[in-house]
């Protein structure tokens, strides 16, 4: 469901009624031409249009500040989980008109180590995040299970099993590892998988407008080694933080991962 198509038609409704019962009704009942029926009908009129501040206010907060998402996959675990609901900054890429996506003001460009939140390339009702490894012009290789940008391995530290909680526990009969990985300003942490056969090694040149996504559960992500970039055009923008984390199997709501930075 594209819910900032159906945000922003209520929102142009409710405006031209709110226009509607603001310049005609209001100067009609003034005038005293209003009758009975009209009036009731100005109230039902007036009602509506009452809602319009409301919705262009979560138009414009959702459209080009913040939005929340929900993490619905584990293919960013473990920075991020199932049950994660995060906040995406919608300014970090630029300011853009709702539905169009069109970008109307530059304010910045993704960066190494960017956690993004983006329309799927191969379908752009959906929302995917990922993180950020490729950016114009860069050559990335994956080989071994190891990141190249540019010709130069991406240094990974081994920290040890993933176990995992609730709706993230580890898959039966799997020991997932977790590697400390140095990439951007700040280092993530990634999850590899030693029992899973590696892909093969491949090489991919990023293209102008485009960047290159990984997820950091690295095999279990569907990311772009399987449908290549992501378009300029498709950035909706960065995760910063968790707002909430919800797991019915370690008691609904999980308070210690509530306001964590996304890194």
């Amino acid at each position: 469901m594209d819910y900032a198509l159906i945000l922003t038609l209520l929102t142009l409704v409710t405006g031209v009624l709110w226009l509607l019962e603001r310049f005609w009704l209001r100067r009609r009942g003034h005038e005293g031409q209003g009758k009975a029926g009209e009036e009731g009908g100005s109230h039902w009129l007036a009602s509506i249009a009452s809602l319009f501040p409301i919705l262009l206010l979560v138009l414009v907060f959702r459209s080009f500040l913040f939005e929340p998402f929900k993490i619905p996959s584990g293919s960013m675990i473990p920075t991020l989980q199932i049950g994660d609901f995060i906040v995406v900054n919608k300014f970090s890429y630029g300011l853009r008109l709702p539905v169009l996506n069109t970008r109307i003001i530059e304010l910045g460009d993704p960066e190494r180590g960017d956690v993004m939140v983006f329309r799927f390339p191969e379908d752009e009702r959906i929302n995917y995040i990922k993180r950020v490894v490729g950016l114009p012009g860069d050559t990335i290789t994956y080989r071994n299970k190891v990141l190249f940008v540019n010709g130069e391995p991406v240094e990974q530290e081994v920290i040890g099993p993933w176990m995992g909680e609730g709706l993230n526990r580890n898959p039966p009969g799997r020991q997932p590892i977790q590697r400390l990985e140095f990439l951007g300003e700040d280092p993530h942490t990634i999850m590899i998988f030693p029992d899973q056969p590696d892909r093969g090694t491949r090489t991919w040149t990023v293209p102008e407008a485009h960047f290159f996504v990984l997820g950091d559960n690295r095999d279990q992500s569907l990311d772009s080694r399987s449908w290549n970039f992501v378009p300029e055009a498709n950035l909706v923008g960065r995760a910063t933080r968790i707002w909430m984390h919800w797991d019915c199997a370690r008691g609904c709501v999980v308070w210690s991962r509530i306001g964590d930075k996304i890194h």
